[in-house]
């Protein structure tokens, strides 16, 4: 049986009953999304791309050494996310990582995570002719040390072939709990239960 669509053509003609139609549909796509994420992040595995690891394990390096030092989960999911655009943002992937994690985290860590790339770049930018220095444009902003230390700290040193990563697996429940509910979305408070608290 087909499930009810709505019938208009332009949005401007939408009525509540088509609106009573999509919303159902959005909202269990919603509670889908961490295994979307999961699977795209699983296609990081074997992707080398050049480097001593491949994209999965530095991503799984990286939140293993971000969960070893104590750091809360929204900050591991946001360490084990950093790369996740890699795949389709080839000249702005941590653009895409921000993306996925804007609705569900703080400020101070979607700055960190959207800004993480020119930070990495003090590490290898001579090497590409690209000024290495690149990260103090940023000097004042309030986050700039939180950036400089999570690539200091967790995402520089994960490229290690002789560490060991705790497996996918292990991150899952955090990244389901970070996901279940947006912290900042536009469409929140259109959310069931938003309503009802408002």
């Amino acid at each position: 049986m087909q499930t009810p669509r709505a019938t208009f053509k332009r949005m401007e003609q939408s009525t509540q009953q088509d609106w009573a139609c999509i919303l159902p549909e959005a909202m269990a796509m919603a509670k889908s999304l961490p295994d979307r994420v999961l699977a795209h992040l699983k296609l990081l595995d074997g992707d080398h791309g050049g480097f001593p690891v491949d994209r999965l394990t530095h991503s799984l390096q990286t939140a293993t050494l971000a969960f070893k030092d104590g750091r809360d989960e929204e900050y591991v999911v946001c360490a084990l996310l950093h790369d996740i655009g890699d795949t389709l943002g080839s000249f702005n992937h941590p653009d895409i990582a921000a993306a996925i994690l804007k609705p569900f985290v703080s400020e101070e860590n979607l700055w960190m995570v959207q800004n993480h790339g020119i930070f990495q770049g003090y590490n290898f930018f001579h090497h590409i002719g690209l000024d290495r220095n690149m990260r103090d444009m940023f000097r004042d902003h309030p986050h700039y040390d939180r950036a400089a230390e999570f690539v200091e700290r967790y995402d520089n040193p994960a490229f290690d072939p002789a560490m060991d990563a705790l497996p996918l697996r292990h991150f899952e429940p955090m990244l389901r709990r970070l996901m279940a509910a947006p912290k900042n979305s536009v469409y929140k408070a259109a959310l069931p239960g938003e309503k009802a608290a408002a």
